[in-house]
């Protein structure tokens, strides 16, 4: 059955090119305009994927990728004309799984998009059903997450950078194999998206993300989740 993409840009020439280089691809694609009309087909339909503009009237990028992410972990690109740091960062804090910026190319477009799918299928070949570490719970059959007896709502690419650490309990992985081994060999060297994605799971799944216990950055090496008897002496 071939992925829904809804593409969701004010500018039609974007909807068109978009849509002329994703369906001989043998994507399935829905277009909008505005973030309002964005929201009601993502409530109505069975989306894959959303390729999303920031800059849009009536209810911007960052507004409706917050609204998804309420009620849904669908993989999320954004798309802009703006590329700053900060508006990257920006919409990597609202739930983005990744961000490209305007003009790009179509092949560049297709790896990415690829990519997030990639991310997004069910994680096979688990030995482990219930994975715990603390007041930390992961049910790898159900890809769900518990802290406590509160369930918490991951992207795809944050459950799938939390099970990394939680197959390598004790051991310190570096940067450049988070980023291969969950976003692809072709992010290999942008650690923004991945100090971005901790940042966030942190904000999820710590009691105090200033003093995390599950996730803990070695300045300089990498980050590990600690085995749980040696919490203590750990950079934040």
């Amino acid at each position: 059955m071939p992925k829904r993409i809804l593409i969701v840009d004010d500018e039609t020439r974007y909807l068109r090119l978009l849509e002329a280089n994703l369906q001989p691809e043998g994507y399935e694609t829905i277009t909008a305009q505005n973030g309002e009309d964005a929201l009601e087909i993502f409530s109505a339909e069975n989306i894959d994927l959303v390729l999303l503009d920031i800059m849009m009237p009536v209810m911007d990028g960052y507004t409706t990728c917050q609204r998804i992410r309420q009620f849904s972990q669908v993989p999320i690109i954004m798309l802009t004309a703006k590329g700053s740091e900060n508006d990257k960062v920006q919409g990597l804090d609202s739930g983005a799984d990744d961000f490209l910026v305007k003009p790009f190319s179509i092949n560049e477009l297709l790896a990415r998009v690829r990519a997030v799918l990639r991310r997004s299928e069910p994680i096979e070949g688990t030995q482990e059903r219930i994975i715990t570490h603390g007041d930390l719970k992961i049910d790898q059959a159900l890809a769900e997450v518990w802290h406590g007896d509160k369930q918490i709502f991951l992207s795809a690419t944050e459950y799938r950078l939390l099970l990394q650490f939680s197959h390598n309990v004790g051991e310190i992985v570096s940067a450049e194999d988070l980023l291969s081994n969950v976003w692809g060999s072709e992010y290999y060297e942008d650690k923004e998206i991945l100090w971005v994605t901790i940042a966030r799971l942190r904000q999820k799944v710590e009691e105090d993300p200033h003093e995390p216990r599950h996730i803990v950055t070695r300045t300089g090496l990498g980050y590990y989740m600690p085995s749980f008897d040696n919490l203590i002496d750990a950079d934040s």
